[in-house]
């Protein structure tokens, strides 16, 4: 009776899905092998992962935990609750690689739990099993937790304060609304004002669309702000009374001893001025209108395959769904089965409300995130957030797909609309296996070189500043680097889109969706065995390891250029670095401040000590290389050499 009322709701689920244990026993697997394994290495990044651990370690060593520094400098760009929880880490597990990524990587879990429980209650048991293998399981979820960013952090307390929201008036229980306070208070501490525009941006269309409004009173407004200000504000009031205004700034370009403080960097540089391309230093890019549609596929992928059967179901269902949306419980009797009970109906009304006003509130914060982005400066990740709605939107309608029965519906479990959405993964992962395969036969007869950046064409997309520049870079030799995971991920795409379109076929839904998570899982474990192999190219930490053999404690560590180029340097060596011609980037609002330590070099300072005092460790990135040598000819002496990064010091061992 039920499942003639509600289309989605089918009694006979598969045995996986018989208990949340059994559910909960794969899933935690998958996070396992997916991405817990991979906290291990490679060892961190130059660039921001190294970057924001230096902050952290900072923090964890001085016992400052107001204002952020990285290299001695002032950083006042972020907020600070992932370096909160990061140097926590640094007293437990120590300074390493597993430390500093296992808030994001739980962040991914906690995110996961949440689709879980979202998914599992408006549509169910298959689409919130669904919600979460997709999060464990999409390319981009795993790709921007590979360093040091707090985006699934922000992601799972927006999320967590969208869903006590909606659920605090769905079941009348404005108590809730604390939590929802709490949790947008705890996103801006993650990511900064941004959460409370995106929840805003979501939640006041959703409370005229629906009605809700009248509600006010429920959303406890007066009491919840109180709360919400208790949490969020005392850090930013403390960062901004300990980083004042120096001097009498004048515009947004600081000049020595003028320099505007902590609120007018963080709330109109790096907020207002960012998302209008106007932030000073301009140190970051923008892709492509087209180049960021598509790649919110790939991020996705493979549970984009699904996006076009979501978007036809929804299509179909919008008169029945605003139905849903606008009317009370009660107002929906009369569409129910008469030998139910009126307790029956009423808890099928309020569940059927629940999933269309779970689809309207998910879909206007997603809608909003991507506009925002494809509007604003951008890197490939700052979409993160939509994510989470956009995986649960699309679990919920496969699931209610693939529950639907076989006779009689314009759209179940074979339609062709799935049947074809499997045919072209299948043609996708048969043309990339050969791709794949294609570059291994290349490369069989080219010796195994461990130092892969050589391998690479250094063709420097987007100059670098976008976070997948570096895919752009791989050769045809640098698959003799690749032989392992090239394999796997060849073996992968070839076996597993087959093997689902089969299942499709032949009526297995269920394990046919399944096998589209597992490929992409092994796949996944496949290109991090690959991102290890990068490491020499990517991270500084050999060359640190050898500065930490050779030097003693007195001798100076020195940077050319931009300290994210070296940053993993800094790190592990546990150094402040001098930096040449480096007062850029990160580091050039700190260092107009007063006290900023003098770390700051030029070519004639660097030719002034070079060969003087203590003994000098310089690390040079491949773009000063030809410069470096010109300037200091005869007087280096060449200690280690990685991909396009050399390290000299200034006197013979």
């Amino acid at each position: 009776m039920i499942e003639s009322i509600l289309p989605g709701i089918n009694p006979r689920k598969p045995a996986l899905l018989s208990s949340p244990v059994k559910t909960w026993t794969l899933l935690l697997l998958v996070f396992l092998a997916v991405h817990f394994a991979a906290l291990f290495t490679p060892s961190l990044l130059d660039d921001a992962d190294a970057t924001h651990a230096n902050a952290a370690q900072h923090m964890a060593v001085s016992g400052d935990w107001v204002t952020l520094y990285v290299n001695g400098i002032r950083y006042l760009e972020k907020p600070p609750l992932p370096y909160w929880m990061v140097a926590i880490d640094y007293h437990i597990f120590g300074y390493n690689v597993f430390a500093t990524h296992l808030p994001m990587t739980l962040g991914v879990l906690a995110c996961a739990v949440l689709a879980w429980f979202w998914a599992r209650r408006a549509y169910s048991e298959r689409a919130g099993f669904y919600a979460a293998l997709a999060i464990l399981t999409s390319f981009g979820v795993f790709l921007w937790t590979r360093f040091y960013i707090p985006e699934s952090i922000l992601t799972f307390f927006i999320g967590l304060a969208l869903y006590c929201f909606l659920t605090g008036l769905e079941d009348r229980k404005p108590s809730r609304m604390y939590g929802m306070y709490a949790a947008l208070a705890i996103a801006v501490l993650a990511k900064g004002l941004i959460a409370p525009v995106f929840f805003l941006a979501a939640v006041i269309p959703y409370l005229f669309i629906t009605g809700e409004w009248r509600k006010w009173r429920q959303l406890r407004l007066l009491t919840g702000l109180l709360m919400f200000l208790a949490i969020a504000a005392p850090w930013h009031i403390l960062a901004g009374m300990r980083n004042p205004d120096h001097g009498n700034p004048v515009g947004n370009v600081p000049t020595p001893g003028h320099v505007h403080g902590f609120f007018y960097f963080y709330f109109i540089n790096e907020h207002v001025l960012r998302f209008l391309g106007r932030r000073y230093p301009h140190d970051y890019n923008k892709q492509p209108f087209w180049v960021f549609w598509l790649g919110q596929l790939v991020w996705l992928f493979p549970w984009s395959l699904y996006f076009p059967v979501a978007l036809r179901r929804a299509w179909r269902n919008r008169r029945l769904a605003w139905a849903d949306v606008r009317y009370n419980a009660s107002d929906t009797l009369h569409f129910l089965d008469a030998r139910s009970t009126a307790y029956e109906a009423a808890g099928m009304a309020a569940r059927v409300r629940f999933r269309a006003r779970t689809g309207l509130l998910l879909a206007l914060y997603a809608a909003f995130i991507l506009l925002f982005f494809a509007i604003s400066t951008n890197q490939e990740y700052y979409t993160w957030p939509a994510y989470l709605p956009l995986l649960i939107l699309t679990a919920g309608a496969l699931g209610a797909v693939e529950d639907a029965p076989e006779a009689g519906r314009w759209l179940n479990a074979k339609s062709k609309w799935l049947t074809g959405a499997h045919a072209a993964f299948a043609i996708v992962g048969i043309a990339a296996a050969v791709a794949l395969g294609a570059g291994l036969w290349t490369s069989r007869n080219l010796p195994y070189e461990s130092d892969i950046g050589t391998l690479l064409a250094h063709r420097g997309v987007g100059d670098y500043s976008l976070a997948s520049s570096h895919f752009f870079d791989l050769t045809g030799p640098s698959f003799a680097a690749l032989r392992l995971p090239a394999a796997l991920a060849a073996v992968t795409l070839l076996v597993g889109p087959l093997v689902a379109w089969i299942l499709r076929r032949r009526g297995h839904s269920f394990e046919s969706t399944v096998s589209v998570a597992f490929t992409s899982a092994v796949f996944l474990i496949a290109a991090h065995i690959a991102f290890v192999r990068f490491e020499p190219m990517l991270s500084s930490r050999a060359m640190a390891d050898t500065v930490n053999h050779l030097a003693s404690p007195t001798d100076q560590l020195i940077l050319y250029g931009d300290q994210a180029d070296g940053s993993s340097l800094v790190f592990y060596t546990h150094r402040q670095a001098l930096l040449v011609n480096g007062k850029s980037s990160s580091m050039i609002w700190g260092s107009y401040y007063p006290d900023a330590p003098h770390i700051f070099l030029d070519d004639n300072d660097l030719t002034a000590t070079w060969g003087n005092g203590p003994r000098k460790f310089l690390f040079v990135p491949g773009d000063h290389h030809d410069h470096v040598e010109t300037l200091l000819a005869g007087h280096l002496v060449k200690l280690q050499e990685l991909s396009h990064n050399t390290l000299y010091t200034d006197r013979p061992l």
